[in-house]
């Protein structure tokens, strides 16, 4: 496992995580190297709407269905600070492709085209994100803190939040009811 690489994958907080920023969570890994790893959080829908959050950045959003749209919680670093996770990828100010399907952006031009709807097809908009130094991820996968699995984009964008956690699991065929909080124990 030192040398796996968990980008574009799904972590699945197991039921005995009592960390409170990860206890339920489904984390999608945008990037993983020797530096450590960088993810955001998918299934944590904040008292936000997209609308709102627009206002707040001076922008008026021109697109009904993106304003009743929530902001999410991505992680506990840096939560003043927006992540646009979105796909196709496009081109960028500064975006960190996932894969050939998945960005990352951080810069605001993503989202001035979104309010003028010439955005990405489809968008979610985190506050804040999730980061591990280096080795600290799989230190905490082989202390049984998380489970893994090859992420699908459509469990991401085609779900709604509370559905995205379920979905994770059963891409691996597991029911998450049957987890045991202990380890070794099914």
């Amino acid at each position: 496992m030192d040398n796996a690489n968990f980008t574009d994958h799904f972590l699945i907080a197991m039921p005995n995580m009592v960390d409170p920023n990860f206890s339920g969570t489904l984390t999608y890994i945008c990037d993983h190297g020797d530096q450590g790893a960088l993810g955001v959080v998918v299934n944590r829908p904040i008292e936000l709407s997209m609308e709102k959050l627009f206002e707040q950045i001076g922008l008026r959003l021109e697109d009904e269905q993106l304003c009743n749209l929530p902001v999410y919680y991505g992680g506990p670093v840096q939560m003043e600070r927006g992540f646009v996770l979105h796909r196709p990828v496009g081109e960028w100010n500064s975006t960190l492709a996932v894969n050939d399907r998945v960005g990352l952006t951080t810069s605001k031009d993503i989202l001035e085209a979104a309010a003028r709807r010439q955005g990405p097809e489809q968008i979610l908009v985190t506050l804040g994100y999730a980061g591990w130094g280096p080795g600290q991820l799989e230190d905490e996968i082989k202390q049984n803190a998380w489970l893994t699995v090859a992420a699908s984009p459509d469990v991401i964008f085609d779900l709604p939040p509370e559905q995205r956690l379920p979905a994770a699991m059963h891409l691996l065929g597991i029911d998450l009811a049957m987890l045991s909080e202990e380890a070794g124990h099914a």
